[in-house]
């Protein structure tokens, strides 16, 4: 057999492809069956989110973790842009900016967080490039400052007018934008020795080739997308019969789903002390939702949505964030970690998980 159908084969957790098939005709034959839908395509997320880790491991074993890290932020981040256009059409604005948001947060607390502790028990210490860590938690704060000026200025009653929100809101994506195609450049190329993984980790066997890899990634990222409109379809009127409030679904729910494939890359990663392309997925995910990702949206919302959109996020995101790039930045300042790193940083996300989960709908 051939090695790469053998290694598929061997993961029961392919299994649930199934799952993909099921979930696309069930949506054309029974569309208002929200709640099966949402947990089918739940489950096919998962199997697909565990394809994108492994072409992503293969990638990375040919091309280095910071390269890696930055395909799986990439492709990964497909899921979270196909949610968010799908919303703009229906204009979902609430959804849209929560889902952007905990995005930002889940991929820094919880994703991180899980890697940190998932290699922190199997390895006694962990270390990553610290340099890379202060570079991408800088990129946070200057993204975070970005998207939540308008909230804080916003705020005032004689500002929140659409004269004032929305050329803000085109003006700052531009300057996001522009920041994020330089950064791309100041990694892979001008300073790129800044972003070199440290020494330790265990490298990939049985890496697929590069060809077979991208060509994986293309194709499970259209999957994704597909089985992703059916999500946020069904994503509402689910979380309604589960007695999940509007806040706790974009912030929460949304945002894990979309970021299923960051999450099981990180984690692998981690178990092999391959700590630099955890960081690079996990930080880098949340830079690339704040600098390409939302500036797009913003964009995008002048020519699929009723009306175009700002970036005036609630009060409670905008505190979330905030917080989450101190607390980050914190724990990764040393190059080091443990497996209490992991839960500290789990313990602020269940904090606020447990807060929009008990918030009034």
């Amino acid at each position: 057999m051939h090695p790469i159908l053998k290694d598929l084969r061997d993961n029961r957790l392919n299994w649930l492809l199934v799952f993909v098939p099921i979930v696309l005709v069930g949506e054309k034959v029974r569309p208002e069956a929200h709640t099966a839908l949402f947990l089918l395509s739940i489950g096919a997320i998962v199997p697909l989110a565990a394809l994108l880790s492994r072409a992503t491991e293969s990638v990375a074993a040919k091309t280095g973790d910071a390269v890696g890290g930055l395909l799986n932020a990439t492709f990964g981040n497909m899921t979270e842009l196909v949610i968010g256009i799908t919303a703009l059409r229906a204009g979902m604005f609430d959804l849209v900016k929560a889902s952007l948001a905990g995005a930002i947060v889940s991929n820094s607390l919880f994703t991180l967080g899980a890697a940190f502790l998932l290699g922190g028990l199997k390895h006694h210490t962990q270390e990553f490039n610290a340099r890379n860590a202060r570079v991408q938690s800088q990129m946070l704060l200057l993204a975070s400052i970005g998207l939540l000026i308008p909230s804080a200025v916003g705020g005032v009653d004689r500002l929140n007018v659409a004269s004032f929100t929305l050329p803000l809101a085109l003006a700052l994506s531009c300057i996001l934008l522009a920041t994020y195609a330089l950064s791309l450049f100041f990694s892979l190329k001008t300073h790129s020795e800044f972003f070199k993984s440290a020494e330790g980790g265990e490298h990939e066997e049985g890496a697929w080739p590069i060809g077979v890899s991208l060509g994986t990634l293309v194709g499970v990222t259209i999957l994704v997308a597909l089985v992703s409109e059916v999500f946020v379809g069904s994503v509402q009127q689910a979380a309604h019969s589960f007695g999940m409030s509007g806040a706790f679904v974009g912030f929460i729910v949304v945002s894990l789903v979309g970021g299923a494939a960051e999450t099981a890359a990180a984690l692998s990663g981690a178990r092999k002390n391959r700590m630099d392309l955890s960081i690079g997925i996990a930080m880098g995910s949340s830079v690339q939702i704040a600098l390409f990702v939302a500036p797009v949206l913003v964009l995008l919302s002048y020519v699929l949505a009723p009306s175009p959109m700002d970036l005036n996020f609630g009060g409670a995101q905008v505190l979330f964030v905030l917080l989450t790039t101190l607390a980050v930045a914190m724990v990764t300042a040393t190059g080091r970690c443990a497996w209490y790193s992991g839960v500290q940083l789990l313990a602020v996300y269940a904090i606020f998980a447990v807060t929009l989960y008990l918030l009034p709908n």
